[in-house]
């Protein structure tokens, strides 16, 4: 990978409420993205395997801010040149956290869901607003979870730059074949000018 523009130290990426951080396209973003920092932490509500439901996504902030300051430290990463993000669930407790505060350089938000399958009037954006960091939006253009044009009217009430980026066919769950398409999106964010 070149070198990134936008200064990034190291990247954070959190798994859905129902994975973990092995899920193949996270496994396949640290790949690619290498020598770059990327970690891949695990929720305490699923450790030992256990399949607990998650708890609030609001809850778990304090959890990414955790893991966001412990890797900085171990990888000597200035917090404020750290992205953050992940899958579903994941991506969205990112974002919380950013928009509560945590130093970022930008978020990497895939298959956001912006609300509950069939729950369109439920939405998971009253903290987009307070976004100041570049966002990079990447999902199935049939996600239930959110239409592309649910997006486009939605995230442009985040100050920071936005982009999307949407797979052709495809809904919330992403395929092993979809990992060089996001890879390739992610690559071509980070390398752009910060801004």
């Amino acid at each position: 990978m070149t070198e990134p523009a936008r200064s990034v130290g190291g990247v954070l990426l959190a798994p859905g409420a129902g994975g973990d951080p092995d899920h193949h396209t996270l496994v396949a973003l640290e790949g690619a993205l290498a020598p770059l920092p990327v970690r891949r932490p695990g929720y305490p509500h699923r450790s030992g395997g256990r399949r607990a439901p998650p708890p609030r996504a609001e809850r778990l902030v304090p959890f990414i801010a955790e893991q966001a300051a412990a890797m900085c430290a171990e990888e000597s990463i200035d917090p404020a040149s750290l992205v953050l993000g992940g899958r579903s669930m994941g991506g969205r407790i990112c974002s919380l956290a950013v928009a509560d505060g945590l130093p970022a350089a930008g978020l990497i938000l895939l298959s956001y869901p912006l609300h509950p399958p069939r729950r369109p009037e439920n939405l998971r954006v009253a903290h987009f607003d307070r976004l100041t960091v570049p966002c990079l939006f990447v999902g199935g253009d049939r996600d239930p979870f959110g239409s592309p044009e649910e997006f486009a009217v939605h995230t442009a009430a985040i100050p920071g730059a936005v982009s999307h980026v949407w797979l052709p066919g495809r809904g919330h769950d992403t395929r092993s074949a979809d990992d060089k398409a996001v890879i390739d999106a992610v690559r071509r964010w980070l390398v752009r000018p910060a801004g």
